[in-house]
């Protein structure tokens, strides 16, 4: 892992809230050389810190109205099963982020669609039909109270 000083956390920390900022106004805001933020931002990306650049987009804007966490448990737990229903979540662009859990279900699903219609559709055509899935428990979003793409870096500072 990458050593990172206050410099690099304070880059990071400003590129999160604003991913276009040019590089002369991220140096002055982190009081560096252009020369030198450039040097250090092309090293962050080098070593897999910086891991993109990606646009924040309104899902309700674009027609994904319902929003639903999906708690899954699988039938097996050998490595084959798993492989197989991983490499299937990642088919699914439904699913915007899968996490394996500890405790009685084994991954949580972040799923957006467009509608009721469409979650049923996505449960019944694919998580449900796919092999090895004992268990399903949905939980939809009414509404969002915080939604944030940006680490805690400044709890690092410390």
């Amino acid at each position: 892992m990458t050593a990172l000083d206050r410099i690099d956390l304070r880059l990071l920390a400003v590129l999160q809230g604003e991913g276009r900022i040019t590089n002369a106004e991220l140096a002055e805001r982190v009081s560096l050389s252009a020369s030198a933020c450039l040097r250090r931002l092309q090293r962050l990306e080098a070593d897999g810190i910086i891991t993109g650049y990606a646009a924040q987009v309104d899902p309700q804007a674009v027609g994904l109205g319902l929003q639903a966490f999906v708690r899954v448990q699988l039938t097996k737990h050998e490595a084959e099963a798993i492989e197989h229903f991983v490499e299937r979540v990642n088919g699914w662009d439904e699913v915007v982020a899968c996490h394996a859990l500890t405790g009685d279900m084994d991954y949580l699903l972040h799923v957006y669609v467009a509608d009721l219609q469409d979650f049923s559709r996505f449960l019944l055509d694919h998580l449900l039909n796919a092999a090895g899935v004992a268990d399903v428990n949905s939980s939809f979003v009414l509404r969002t109270v915080k939604r944030s793409p940006s680490l805690p870096l400044g709890q690092l500072e410390r």
